[in-house]
C-alpha cells in the first residue's frame, strides 16, 4: 500500500471538495483530510496539523490548502513523501491584495458572507459547461456551513502568509501542479512558475476546469493523483 494521502481543501472548503477522489483513492490508500480551519496565521494552522498526521506522509492541497502544504514541507521536508498543488500561489500577498480583504472582513462581519463569497469565487473562475453552477452552488454552500468566523480566520491567514519560493526550490520529493486552464484566481502562469521551483515536479493542466478541478474535472483529476502517487520517491 501507498504511503497516507493527507489532503488539505481550500478556503472556506470542506472534505466535499475531495469527494470523487477520497471516493476512489480510498479503495486502495489510506486517505485523511486535514482541515485548515484553525488559527490565525498559516504557521500556526500548519502547526496544528503536523501534530494529527502520519509519521510520513503524501500531502495534496488546493487555494489555501495548496499555501499550508507548503508550510508543512519548509518545516518537516523529511516527513513529506511528495507533493501535490492545487489553484494555489507560492507567493506572499501582497500589500494590496492584504488590505482588499479588509472591507470583505468587514461585510461578512455583517453578515454577508455568501456575497463576499461570490466574489472571492466568481463563476468566471470555472470553467464554461453545464456543470459550473452546480460547482458553484457546493462551493457557496460548503462556505455556508463553515461559516463567518473560520472565513475571518483564513482571510487573516493569507493577508500574513510568507513566501515559499525557496521551500519549493528545496523540495526533493515527488511534486504534481495540477491547475486549470481556465484558472483566473491562480493562473496557469503561476503553476508553471511553481513547476519550474521544483526540481521533481511535472505541470498538469486541465483544459475543461478551472479553479476547482477535484470538482470540475474529478476523474482527470483523480487518474493525475494517482499516477503521481504511483511515482518511485526519489532518492534523497
Amino acid at each position: 500500500m501507498a504511503e497516507p494521502l493527507v489532503l488539505l481543501p481550500g478556503m472556506m472548503c470542506d472534505a466535499r471538495l475531495f469527494g470523487p477522489q477520497i471516493a476512489e483513492l480510498s479503495a486502495d490508500t489510506a486517505v485523511m483530510l486535514a482541515p485548515i480551519t484553525r488559527g490565525e496565521r498559516i504557521e500556526e494552522i500548519a502547526s496544528g496539523i503536523l501534530d494529527l498526521l502520519p509519521k510520513r506522509f503524501a500531502v495534496a492541497g488546493q487555494g489555501m490548502g495548496g499555501v499550508v502544504a507548503m508550510e508543512l514541507l519548509r518545516r518537516a521536508p523529511d516527513r513529506i513523501t511528495r507533493i501535490c498543488l492545487m489553484g494555489t500561489n507560492p507567493l506572499a500577498e501582497t500589500p494590496a491584495t492584504a488590505a482588499d480583504r479588509e472591507p470583505r472582513i468587514v461585510r461578512v462581519r455583517s453578515g454577508r458572507l455568501l456575497e463576499v463569497m461570490r466574489e472571492e469565487l466568481p463563476a468566471s473562475t470555472l470553467a464554461p459547461g453545464a456543470q459550473r453552477t452546480d460547482v458553484l452552488e457546493l462551493a457557496l454552500d460548503m462556505a455556508e456551513t463553515l461559516g463567518s468566523e473560520i472565513y475571518i480566520r483564513q482571510a487573516r491567514a493569507l493577508q500574513r502568509r510568507r513566501d515559499q519560493q525557496a521551500a519549493l526550490r528545496k523540495c526533493r520529493a515527488p511534486a504534481l501542479i495540477l491547475c486549470g486552464q481556465h484558472d483566473t484566481v491562480s493562473p496557469v502562469k503561476r503553476h508553471s512558475f511553481m513547476a519550474e521551483l521544483i526540481p521533481y515536479a511535472k505541470l498538469v493542466v486541465l483544459e475543461n476546469a478551472g479553479h476547482l478541478p477535484t470538482l470540475e474535472q474529478p476523474g482527470e483529476t483523480t487518474a493525475a493523483l494517482r499516477e503521481w502517487m504511483n511515482q518511485p520517491l526519489v532518492l534523497r
